[in-house]
């Protein structure tokens, strides 16, 4: 499970991470950010995010944040 978070006031709504997003699990929000812009938000359900990372490596702004939530294995000292 990843977790991910939009910097609204980063956001300048061009869109780029919607499309690469392989889920669908971004979209416009239906308010503006500080700057009178429309951010791009995280749709309902974020659970099935993979954290492919391809909407962080497309946002020009830096806008995303993606966390993994995946377990770890922990060494076991014997």
């Amino acid at each position: 499970m990843a977790i991910v978070r939009i910097h609204a006031e980063y956001c300048k709504g061009c869109r780029l991470c919607i499309e690469v997003c392989p889920r669908h699990k971004l979209a416009l929000a239906d308010v503006l950010n500080e700057l009178g812009i429309q951010p791009v938000e995280v749709v309902a359900d974020s659970a099935e995010c993979t954290a492919c990372m391809s909407c962080v490596l497309m946002c020009p702004d830096a806008a995303i944040e993606i966390i993994d939530k995946k377990p770890t294995l922990k060494k076991v000292k014997s």
